[in-house]
C-alpha cells in the first residue's frame, strides 16, 4: 500500500534524495558519522533522506544483554565472541535476566528480561536521536527500511518502526505491507494530486534458514563470528513473497490514482542486493589487480567492474553479499513496469552504478565510522536529483567524507584496520590483489629475506 506523504517536486521541477547506508552504530553514534550526515544535508539540501538498513549495530556491546543471532532465539542467549571481547575492553558487564515467579512477591534486585528489553529500547532511541538529529533540526523528511543487523539488538523491526515514528519528519506509514516495505508518491510541482514519480522501500530480509537448523555449527560461529557469520545459516535473506507481489500491486495502485493506467516512474531502495548485481561485473583471472572474489554461490570466481555498463566513478571494493536464492525480485520489477532503478547498501565498500536489462542497479557505501568500510575519504552518502519531466534521466553522485569534511577521520588507525581487516582466505587473497598491499608485502618479504641472508653470511664468516 502507498503512503500519501507530503512530498512533491520543487517549483523548478527537481526533487533531491539522499541515500544513507549502513550507519551501523550503537547508542553513542560516532561523531564523524554525525559530521558526515550534517555536511551532506548542508551540501545537498535534500527533499527526502532514505535509510537503507543496518542503522543499528545489533552486535554492539551495548546490546549484549538482548542480542539475537537469529530470529526466534532467546535474547542474550548466544553472544558473539567478538562482542564479548569488545564488551570487556569497554568495561561493559552483562546483566543476567532471571524471570520472576509470579506467585512470589517481586524482588527489587532481580533483573527480568523485560527490564533488559526496556533498556535496549532506550538505547535504540538514543541511537535514532543521534543520527536523526541533523535531519530533525533541518526539517528534512526521512524514511527507513531494515537490514540484517538492525533486529539483532533484540528490538524487532515492527517496534523499531514505531520508534522511528516518534521523530518529526518520519514517513514510515503505520499501515505498511510490512515494516520497511512501502512506497512514497512524489506529487507534481503544480500542486495537483498527480504522482510524477515514486520512491519505494523494500524490506530485503535478514538471514535465511531457521535458528534450530543451525545449532550444530554454533560453536564455530562463536569462535569466528565475523569470518563465519553465515557459516551456520543458509545465507542472507530475501524480500518476502508478499513484498515481491506488492511490487506489481503498488504500480497498479499508483496508475489508478493518476487515472491513466500507466506505471509511475519508481526508484527502489533496500538493504541486501539481489543476485543480478553480479551482472554489473566481469569475471577475470584470479591474479587480476583489484579483482574481488565472489561470495558463497559465486565463490571461486573473481570479478572487476564492467565499465561498459557502469557509470564513471563506480567503485567495487568487496564481493556482492546477495542471498543464495534468487526470488525473482528484479524480474518482478521489470514485469510491473515503472521501476527504473534499485539501490542497496549492505556491502560497505561498494559504490558502483550499473545498467542491466533496462534497470539501474547501484550501491551507496557505508556512511558510518563504527563499522568496516573503505578509506575515510570514500565513505559517504549518495545524492540523487530527479527532474519532473523525466525522472528516469536522473543524476546521482557520491557526497564523500573526503569532499565534504576532509581526507582523514578522527581515528584513521581504526579506519585503516577496518579497510584491511582479513577474516578468511578470500579476504587475504583480495588484499593481495590490491597493488599497494601486494607491493608492501613483497617489499617486506624481500627485506626480511635479505636480513636473513646477511645474518647467515655474518655467521659464516665467524
Amino acid at each position: 500500500m502507498t503512503h500519501r506523504a507530503p512530498l512533491k517536486f520543487r517549483n523548478d521541477g527537481t526533487f533531491r534524495v539522499l541515500q544513507m547506508a549502513d550507519i551501523q552504530d550503537g547508542p553513542n553514534v560516532h561523531p564523524d558519522t554525525i559530521r558526515m550526515i550534517e555536511a551532506a544535508i548542508k551540501a545537498a539540501d535534500p527533499d527526502l533522506v532514505v535509510f537503507t538498513g543496518d542503522q543499528i549495530r545489533g552486535y554492539d556491546p551495548a546490546y549484549i544483554d538482548t542480542f539475537l543471532r537469529r530470529r526466534g532465539e532467546n535474547p542474550g542467549a548466544r553472544v558473539r565472541l567478538v562482542t564479548e571481547i569488545e564488551a570487556k575492553l569497554k568495561g561493559i558487564h552483562r546483566r543476567i535476566a532471571a524471570r520472576r515467579n509470579p506467585d512470589l512477591p517481586p524482588v527489587d534486585d532481580v533483573v527480568t528480561l523485560d527490564d533488559l528489553l526496556d533498556d535496549t529500547r532506550q538505547k535504540v532511541r538514543d541511537t535514532f536521536s543521534a543520527f536523526l538529529g541533523p535531519l530533525v533540526r533541518a526539517g528534512v523528511p526521512f524514511a527507513a527500511t531494515y537490514g540484517n543487523h538492525d533486529f539483532q539488538c533484540g528490538i524487532l523491526a515492527d517496534e523499531q518502526d514505531d520508534i522511528y515514528r516518534e521523530y518529526p519528519g518520519c514517513l514510515n506509514p503505520a499501515d505498511s505491507l510490512e515494516p520497511g516495505t512501502f512506497a512514497l508518491p512524489i506529487a507534481a510541482s503544480d500542486g495537483s494530486d498527480h504522482v510524477a514519480m515514486s520512491v519505494a522501500l523494500i524490506n530485503s530480509g535478514d538471514y535465511a534458514g531457521k535458528p534450530e537448523e543451525n545449532d550444530a555449527q554454533y560453536p564455530r560461529y562463536v569462535a569466528n563470528s565475523r569470518g563465519l557469520d553465515l557459516a551456520d545459516a543458509d545465507g542472507y535473506g530475501t524480500p518476502s513473497d508478499k513484498a515481491i507481489a506488492w511490487l506489481g500491486t503498488v504500480q497498479r495502485d499508483l496508475a489508478a490514482r493518476n487515472g491513466d493506467g500507466r506505471p509511475v516512474p519508481t526508484i527502489a531502495f533496500q538493504h541486501i542486493p539481489p543476485q543480478e548485481f553480479y551482472d554489473c561485473l566481469t569475471e577475470v583471472p584470479a591474479w587480476t589487480p583489484n579483482a574481488v572474489e565472489g561470495a558463497r554461490n559465486f565463490a571461486g570466481h573473481c570479478y572487476v567492474l564492467n565499465h561498459e555498463i557502469c557509470r564513471p566513478g563506480s567503485r567495487l571494493g568487496e564481493a556482492i553479499g546477495c542471498a543464495d536464492e534468487n526470488v525473482g525480485e528484479v524480474e518482478a520489477m521489470r514485469d510491473a513496469g515503472g521501476y527504473f532503478a534499485l539501490f542497496c547498501g549492505h556491502d560497505h565498500k561498494n559504490s558502483f552504478v550499473g545498467h542491466v536489462d533496462g534497470i539501474d542497479l547501484g550501491y551507496a557505501p557505508t556512511c558510518g565510522f563504527e563499522c568496516y568500510g573503505p578509506k575515510s575519504r570514500y565513505r559517504g552518502v549518495r545524492l540523487f536529483e530527479f527532474r519532473e519531466d523525466n525522472p528516469r534521466n536522473y543524476v546521482t553522485r557520491m557526497l564523500t567524507w573526503g569532499e565534504l569534511v576532509g581526507r582523514y577521520s578522527s581515528n584513521e588507525l581504526r579506519v585503516f584496520f577496518e579497510d584491511h581487516c582479513i577474516t578468511d582466505a578470500i579476504g587475504l587473497r583480495n588484499e593481495l590483489r590490491r597493488p599497494q598491499v601486494f607491493a608492501g608485502v613483497a617489499f617486506g618479504t624481500t627485506a626480511a629475506f635479505a636480513a636473513v641472508v646477511r645474518a647467515a653470511l655474518k655467521q659464516a664468516k665467524r
